[in-house]
């Protein structure tokens, strides 16, 4: 059965609607970057470009790094972006998108997202490298699919749900998670832990402003969350979607960010290119090793 035009969404082109690539733009190894400009600067360590597009916020490139075929592709902020680029990124290797049609063999794409992040522990300094062994979704947007969980992320939700006493006015949270094979291959001189993703920047991370919080102690309910020999390492915007997504959709997913605040001793670092450049250094040497 062929999918529908507005369920299947193409350009006038007959390239994904969004992102605007179609077959053979992408290589089977992805960088995901939240900020369109952070392409570039992936991009400036490749031999070689060979594809670049871009469609609002979603810019991607592909080219080569010690010959190794990468693309690098912006997300922008937040789960609801990572669910148009999860989906139209495996639409376009595991559709046809010419007959609207499922193929019948599967592509399997390794995604890396290189982003930022607030620490949520004391001595995570600003500059730290955090790795995702875990992500707690905060978000909502895997409740809308069938995703599959094992009986580890079913339980530890489960634990995470008493421990911070969830209200069910919040959103149902989910945990997935990372790749156990990207992860060991990346984790060397990383923090590795559960990394909490929001489904926005100041409330829903425990920031008030002006308008006062409906839980005053959310920040500390989620910070003293273990699981697994793991602790709530940090807070950030985009990887439980991620690692939902890549998981139902055969796909593999780890998530490497740089911490940017530390919300414990309320530290920030505004100045961050060039840890930014040695994390992204850091990723493609391990990528190609």
């Amino acid at each position: 059965m062929a999918f529908e035009a507005s369920e299947l969404t193409l350009d006038k082109n007959g390239k994904i609607y969004h992102l605007g690539i179609g077959p053979d733009d992408l290589a089977e190894t992805i960088i995901l970057v939240g900020d369109q400009n952070r392409v570039d600067l992936v991009g400036t360590f490749f031999e070689r470009i060979t594809f670049k597009t871009q469609n609002r916020e979603f810019c991607s490139i592909t080219g080569t790094y010690r010959g190794t075929p990468i693309s690098v592709v912006s997300t922008g902020i937040g789960t609801d972006n990572v669910d148009i680029v999860l989906n139209e990124i495996d639409a376009v290797v595991n559709i046809d998108l010419e007959n609207r049609k499922e193929k019948e063999k599967k592509v399997s794409l390794d995604f890396i997202r290189i982003g930022t992040c607030g620490a949520l522990q004391e001595d995570i300094e600003p500059g730290s490298y955090v790795i995702s062994k875990y992500a707690i979704g905060l978000d909502g947007v895997a409740n809308f699919y069938q995703i599959p969980y094992t009986e580890d992320e079913l339980l530890a939700t489960d634990s995470f749900i008493k421990h911070s006493n969830w209200k069910d006015t919040l959103n149902y949270p989910y945990i997935k998670k990372s790749s156990d094979r990207l992860c060991k291959a990346l984790q060397e001189g990383m923090e590795a832990g559960i990394t909490i993703t929001a489904n926005g920047f100041y409330g829903p991370q425990g920031r008030a402003i002006r308008i006062p919080l409906s839980i005053p102690d959310f920040k500390e309910n989620i910070r003293t969350f273990k699981w697994d020999n793991c602790r709530a390492t940090n807070l950030e915007m985009e990887t439980s979607a991620l690692y939902a997504l890549s998981s139902a959709l055969g796909h593999n997913a780890v998530t490497c960010c740089l911490a940017l605040a530390n919300r414990y001793s309320n530290k920030f670092m505004p100045d961050y290119k060039e840890q930014m450049k040695e994390l992204i250094q850091t990723v493609l040497d391990r990528l190609v090793k």
